[in-house]
C-alpha cells in the first residue's frame, strides 16, 4: 500500500498531522507489470462547514476536548525534530495457502534510522518529512540533521523542493512489495480537529480494563477521502483514538484503510516526554498485506532523542 504525502502543487509529502487534509496528487505509479500495490494520501480535500459548539458532554463533548487538544498539539509538536528507529519484516502469513510470492528479490528485513520533523505551510497545513540517514548499522550519507539545517534558513518553494528529494530518497529503504507513505505516527490526528471531523462519523467504543482511556471509533464518509490508491479510487479509513477524558489528550491511535488489494492497520502509542513537556509518539506498529499474497509487511518505529528547533515559514509556500 502506497500513502501519498501531502502535496505543495505537484509534490507528494508523506501524511500530515495537517491543518489542512490530503488531495490525492499521484505519486509514480509502479511500472506496468509491478507486484507492488499501493494507496495515498490525498493532499486536500474540501473544507467542511462550521457548526456551533457543541456542550461538553457525553460523545460531544469528548470530541471537543479532543479537537481543542489536537489543535494545540500540532503546533507545540510542529517545532520538535526526532529520531526514529524503523524495523521492517517482510514475512510468510502463518496459514497461507496462496502460491502468489514477492517478486523483485528484494530484502526480507532491515533497520532505518531517521531524522523525523512536522512544519508548518501557510495554506497547506502540517507536512511530516522523514530523512534516512543510516541502513542495517550502515550510514546512507553523513549524519547531519539535513532537514533542520535546511527549514531553519526559513522556508521557500526551493526550500520545500529540496525537503520533497530528502523524502523520495529515504521512502527507497522501504521493503516490501506494498508501496506506501502513510507510515507517519501522526497521521489520524487531524481528523478530530474541528475543521475536519464532520468528515467523520464517530461512536463511543468499549472500554476495556486495559485500554489507556475512553474509546472514540471513527469511520470517513466525506469525500474525496484522505487516502486514494494511485489509480484515484477513495479509500475511506477507519479506526480507534484512545482520549483522557478530562484532558482530551490523545493516548494512542488506530488506522485501518483497505482496499480489494491492499489491507493496511497502523497502530500509534504516545507518552509523556519529559523534555519537551508534550506526550510525543513513542511506537508506531503497522501491517500491510496485499490480496491472494502470502507474504506480509509489518513494521515497528520507535521515536526518541526530541528537541525543540524553530521553523520560519513565510507566505510564498501558498503561493
Amino acid at each position: 500500500m502506497v500513502s501519498r504525502f501531502l502535496g505543495l502543487g505537484s509534490w507528494l509529502l508523506a501524511a500530515s498531522l495537517a491543518a489542512s487534509p490530503a488531495r490525492a496528487q499521484d505519486v509514480e505509479p509502479p511500472p506496468a507489470n509491478s507486484s507492488q500495490a499501493a494507496f495515498a494520501l490525498r493532499a486536500s480535500a474540501p473544507r467542511p462547514p462550521t457548526t456551533d459548539d457543541q456542550p461538553l458532554t457525553g460523545l460531544a463533548g469528548l470530541l471537543e476536548r479532543a479537537s481543542r487538544y489536537v489543535e494545540s498539539y500540532q503546533r507545540d509538536l510542529g517545532s520538535i525534530v526526532a529520531e526514529e528507529r524503523y524495523e521492517q519484516t517482510l514475512r510468510r502469513v502463518p496459514g497461507a495457502n496462496t502460491t502468489t510470492v514477492q517478486r523483485g528479490g528484494g530484502p526480507a528485513e532491515t533497520v532505518l534510522v531517521s531524522d523525523f520533523l512536522l512544519v508548518q505551510v501557510p495554506g497547506e497545513g502540517w507536512l511530516p518529512f522523514r530523512d534516512v540517514f543510516e541502513r542495517d548499522g550502515r550510514p546512507v550519507r553523513d549524519r547531519e540533521e539535513r532537514l533542520g539545517a535546511l527549514f531553519l534558513r526559513g522556508t521557500s518553494r526551493s526550500t520545500f523542493e529540496q525537503a520533497k528529494a530528502i523524502m523520495d530518497e529515504s521512502a527507497r529503504y522501504n521493503i516490501g512489495n506494498v508501496a506506501r507513505n502513510i507510515n507517519v505516527p501522526t497521521l489520524p490526528l487531524p481528523f478530530l480537529t474541528a475543521r475536519h471531523r464532520q468528515r467523520f462519523s464517530f461512536k463511543l467504543g468499549k472500554r476495556e480494563d486495559r485500554e489507556p482511556g475512553a474509546v472514540l471509533e471513527y469511520r470517513e464518509s466525506g469525500r474525496p477521502t484522505f487516502i486514494s490508491t494511485t489509480g484515484g479510487r477513495d479509500l475511506p479509513v477507519s479506526g480507534r483514538f484512545w482520549v483522557d477524558e478530562g484532558s482530551g489528550a490523545v493516548l494512542r491511535t488506530e488506522l485501518r484503510a483497505v482496499d480489494t488489494g491492499v489491507d493496511a492497520h497502523i497502530v500509534v502509542t504516545y507518552e509523556p516526554d519529559a523534555a519537551t513537556g508534550l506526550r510525543v509518539p513513542v511506537r508506531m506498529e503497522e501491517r500491510y498485506r496485499r490480496s491472494r499474497d502470502p507474504m506480509e509487511v509489518r513494521g515497528v518505529a520507535t521515536y526518541s532523542r526530541f528537541r525543540r528547533f524553530q521553523v520560519s515559514t513565510t507566505e510564498e509556500i501558498a503561493k
